[in-house]
């Protein structure tokens, strides 16, 4: 990226030199020239929506299931402006992308380069960055911008205000819309994402707030109602944000989305490109924009070497409402379905192979993203409605790209709890999910993990009311909840306590529900296997390894990942290691800690614990069996403290000091802590090494998940590997 940056920097340069608005005087006026207002003048307290003004409303009869759906009630907006201009709204929350690296400034140069045209033009609020990378923005202040011709000209800066706040956005579009209307108009919201929990645009000079999709929902109910219609688009040039559960809010207010269901890489959208397509297609109808986005998108990815992670896709909103009624009905069938344990597991296991989104392991951190189409996929077997769910979903996806990591994504994602990471999580996902019996499926499990009698017993009565029915009104609940006078919004402080039992879980690794016919032992062949009773296959959700060496010292057990080399045959419950002593190592020798990311037909994507040149990060690994190469896709930090996905995939050069990072456990005390490997300097060839571990004893457990979030950890097997062979000991630990 930096590269990128000293490339066009003359180039911006230049521009704002002849131009002469890039670099304004105190004094200075132009047309449009910057003028001072507050966040309130901008959008008034008394403008904002009062409860008259309502949002989306959904209800679910329990007796015929049928869902019901009434959205905002809003007119055609009229072709303002000159017909067949495009004005595109960029809400540039800068944060550590631009602080960093200049990704932000990248983008703007973007534009100036693709609004060379009288057909488009890109309206910018810029904020949220403690440093821009140069000498134009102004990183105390909330400053807007026009971008056409290709000029740029501040056209008016308000005091600094959180970025993450839905009540900065709204003034912002209601101001661009009043001021720049046109024919077309499309809205992207820029920064950092982290799906439906956490949002998008997680302000680094506001505590790192973000816009939750509540708050999206209040901020462009607002806008639309004041602007009289819908945008044209939608758009996220931020990771994870292509979601059923942010589709459903967008749905009110725009005619499509373009999203991403994966992290985005740190170049993101190609704005040179949107602006000359636009050029070459005046008035071009959003659709073909927005392929044209996926498009010139991809082949960005391409360029930068990280085609095969990206996703994008353009979803038609209009169609969203026939997904939302066929999942609302497969979903029933769903929950109905996992009151039988056994067709619960078979559920559970089939949705964890799915394709997910954004890590999902204990090296990374979870985001609790699943592919929607997987989802369907993995329960059609057990609930009715599968195909069409499928279908109206293929109908709403108009158009979508993909790299060969996620080569089937069905282009929405929707959340589901791989790994809960605690009751708040919950509970905003109890406010955001569309369907009561998805929430119930959800919960039936959650209330597994603390007690396997409430699961049992479990009715999804806590949804619906006395009636049978079931509201879903996430405005309505703000309006009953928040103070929509204080410019925050509610900012989310309304909660709902329901997920509080959830508070006191801990994961035990002696999970009760996980029971053996045969317990895991090594027989005379020195095979170490299992066998699972009829109980402990219907609460068993997934079967791995886990390996572990000695420290030098003998004090300290190092754990050195996962592996799925076992035979293991779900029809009999019978389970059997198929370990042949091969593992990840740098090529001097250090095995590498490896947690499975995927694990496809034909490849294995790995993520690794290391310090990068000091730094604390993960290297995402890529073995392709087809090919038989094992390359370094890249560093990536996974997802931070406040729920925002990094988007930057650092690609190694020479000189970078490698130092690998391992789980321990002190033998002694049971204290957990990093072990740290020894410096390794990256020299490109070779990257990594997929070779026979090192002459040494080591240990070996069967780690065994079940349908409910704990998990059993099988005493330790002692495995030696002497001259190219490997065998279990008959004992174990």
């Amino acid at each position: 990226m930096k590269n990128k940056l000293i490339c066009l920097l003359p180039a911006l340069l230049l521009l704002l030199g002849c131009c002469g608005c890039g670099l304004l005087d105190d004094d200075e006026e132009t047309d449009g020239a910057a003028a001072e207002t507050s966040a309130a003048e901008a959008a008034p307290a008394s403008e904002t929506p009062q409860p008259e003004a309502r949002g989306l409303r959904m209800s679910v009869n329990r007796e015929t299931g049928e869902l019901t759906l009434t959205r905002p009630s809003l007119p055609e907006r009229s072709a303002a402006g000159d017909r067949g201009v495009w004005t595109i709204f960029v809400y540039l929350c800068g944060t550590d992308l631009e602080t960093d690296d200049g990704g932000a400034t990248d983008d703007l140069l973007e534009m100036l380069e693709g609004a060379n045209g009288d057909w488009v033009r890109f309206v910018v609020q810029t904020g949220g960055a403690e440093e821009w990378w140069n000498d134009t923005v102004d990183s105390s202040r909330l400053q807007r911008y026009l971008i056409e011709n290709g000029e740029l000209t501040l056209a008016e800066e308000q005091p600094a205000a959180g970025m993450g706040r839905g009540k900065t956005l709204s003034a912002f579009l209601r101001w661009g819309a009043d001021r720049y209307a046109s024919a077309h108009m499309g809205v992207v919201l820029w920064d950092h994402g982290g799906g439906s929990i956490t949002g998008v645009c997680f302000d680094e000079t506001d505590d790192y707030d973000s816009l939750s999709l509540r708050e999206l929902d209040a901020a462009l109910l607002d806008v639309c109602t004041a602007m009289g219609g819908k945008f044209d688009f939608i758009g996220f040039d931020a990771c994870l944000m292509g979601t059923l559960e942010t589709a459903n809010i967008l749905a009110s207010y725009a005619s499509y989305m373009i999203a991403s269901q994966e992290i985005e890489p740190g170049s993101g959208w190609d704005y040179a490109a949107m602006g000359k397509y636009l050029a070459g297609h005046p008035g071009a109808a959003a659709a073909d924009l927005g392929r044209a986005v996926c498009d010139s998108y991809l082949a960005s990815c391409r360029t930068s070497g990280d085609e095969d992670v990206c996703t994008l896709s353009l979803i038609d909103l209009g169609k969203l409402d026939g997904v939302l009624t066929a999942f609302n009905d497969f979903a029933r069938g769903m929950f109905e379905a996992s009151a039988d344990a056994a067709a619960c597991a078979d559920m559970v296991r089939a949705i964890q192979k799915t394709d997910n989104f954004g890590g999902n392991n204990k090296s990374e951190g979870y985001t609790n993203m699943v592919d929607m189409g997987g989802v369907i996929s993995a329960c059609a077997a057990y609930a009715q409605g599968a195909g069409p769910a499928l279908e109206a979903l293929k109908a709403a996806v108009a158009y979508s790209v993909s790299g060969k990591t996620h080569r089937d994504a069905s282009g929405l994602s929707l959340y589901y709890p791989l790994s809960v990471q605690g009751s708040r999580e919950l509970s905003v996902f109890g406010e955001i999910c569309p369907s009561p019996y998805y929430v119930s499926f959800v919960d039936r499990q959650n209330q597994g993990s603390v007690s396997l009698d409430a699961a049992e017993d479990y009715d999804g009565d806590e949804w619906f009311d006395d009636d049978g029915n079931w509201f879903w009104d996430l405005l309505d609940a703000w309006l009953d909840d928040g103070d929509w006078t204080d410019g925050d919004w509610g900012d989310d402080d309304w909660t709902d306590d329901y997920w509080d039992y959830l508070d006191d879980y801990e994961q035990t690794g002696e999970s009760p529900l996980i029971t053996f016919a045969v317990e895991p032992h090594t027989d005379e062949d020195g095979v170490f296997w299992f066998e699972l009773d009829d109980n402990g296959y219907c609460y068993a959700a997934d079967v791995y390894g886990v390996v572990f060496q000695l420290s030098y010292d003998g004090e300290d057990l190092i754990e050195l990942g996962e592996t799925y080399d076992l035979n293991g045959d779900w029809d009999t419950g019978v389970f059997a290691d198929d370990f042949d002593g091969w593992w990840i190592s740098l090529p001097d020798g250090q095995n590498l800690a490896t947690y499975i990311v995927e694990d496809g037909e034909d490849f294995t994507i790995y993520t690794s614990p290391v310090l990068l040149n000091g730094e604390e990060t993960n290297l995402r690994l890529r073995l392709d069996y087809a090919y038989g190469t094992l390359t370094i896709e890249g560093a990536w930090d996974g997802i931070d403290a406040y729920g925002a996905l990094s988007r930057e995939i650092v690609k190694l050069r020479r000189g970078d000091v490698i130092t690998p990072l391992y789980n321990a456990y002190a033998l002694e005390s049971d204290d957990e802590f990093y072990y740290q490997g020894e410096d390794y300097v990256f020299t490109d060839t070779p990257e990594l090494c997929y070779d026979l571990m090192a002459d040494g004893d080591y240990f070996f457990a069967f780690c065994i998940d079940d349908i409910y979030g704990d998990y059993c950890l099988s005493d330790f097997a002692v495995f030696s590997i002497e001259d190219g062979e490997v065998w279990f000991w008959d004992e174990t630990f």
